[in-house]
């Protein structure tokens, strides 16, 4: 048999025990969790889910499970199978070589103008995470983004790093751009 690949997310209030609500259905199915991220958004929690396994009738438990963790839990679930490939196995997301840290007072469109100017370039974003935290010396919200990107070979980081300085300035936030380097 063939094995198959899910994307599951599930967000609900939070409370103890979703996060063993949801893997319990994967454990009960008999598959695999190979990757996740699950956090606390405000009042809510929420969880990104890939997951796999194979058998017969696979896809009808995972969704019978996600509509009974939508009636008995009180989460809202979206479930859906990835396509198989077949002259490309399902490899692993690739390895992030950037990082993009904005820091600055909190005010609409930070989000919005950091990632259009890096998808005006093809970088891809692999991971963003943002969250506010109050100043240390006057207590007022400072928005923190940390994003994790794939820059193509193509692009001169250098002329990057200028376009994002010149976006800091607009915006009157600190914007730096970081190489990462992978241990082997």
């Amino acid at each position: 048999m063939t094995k198959r690949s899910f994307i599951l997310s599930a967000i609900g209030k939070d409370r103890p025990g979703i996060a063993a609500d949801v893997t319990e259905l994967i454990y009960e199915c008999g598959c695999n969790l190979e990757d996740s991220r699950m956090t606390l958004l405000g009042t809510h929690f929420a969880l990104l889910i890939l997951l796999s396994g194979q058998g017969e009738g696979l896809e009808e438990s995972l969704k019978k499970g996600c509509k009974r963790l939508e009636w008995e839990k009180g989460l809202t679930v979206f479930f859906s199978a990835l396509e198989a490939h077949k002259d490309r196995p399902f490899v692993a997301a690739p390895q992030p070589d950037h990082e993009v840290r904005v820091v600055g007072l909190d005010r609409a469109g930070i989000v919005y103008r950091t990632s259009r100017l890096l998808a005006a370039k093809q970088i891809n974003i692999v991971d963003l995470n943002t969250h506010i935290e109050p100043a240390p010396d006057s207590g007022s919200p400072i928005f923190v983004m940390v994003m994790r990107i794939i820059v193509p070979k193509d692009v001169q980081t250098r002329t990057l790093q200028t376009e994002l300085e010149r976006l800091a300035d607009e915006l009157h936030l600190e914007i730096t751009l970081t190489r990462i380097i992978h241990e082997e």
